[in-house]
């Protein structure tokens, strides 16, 4: 497992507004701006977001023109759920001196 990616993954999932793109972006592809109707701020507020959500590898953006279209990286969050899944079972093969 690699701890330095997962916690990168974690810092860009701290953000409620980042869950939830992540959340909308699970139903499919989206432009920037049908992202933006769901939040109460800017579209350099929203730039900042999906930054963060680019710079962990969470999502993968497509420039048509001056459109941005953005989607999960299937690869990515399989891999986030599959790491999340061997930390919660308690065998992460790391002995722990208690």
């Amino acid at each position: 497992m690699d701890y330095e990616a997962y916690a990168k993954v974690m810092k860009a999932l701290s953000d409620p507004k980042r869950v939830k793109i992540v959340d909308l972006l699970s139903g499919g592809e989206l432009c920037a701006c049908d992202i933006l109707e769901h939040f109460d701020f800017t579209q350099p507020t929203l730039s900042h977001h999906m930054k963060a959500l680019l710079n962990a590898d969470l999502i993968t953006v497509k420039k048509t023109g001056t459109w941005h279209y953005y989607s999960l990286n299937d690869d990515k969050m399989k891999q986030l759920v599959t790491d999340t899944i061997h930390l919660a079972s308690g065998n992460t093969g790391v002995f722990v001196e208690k």
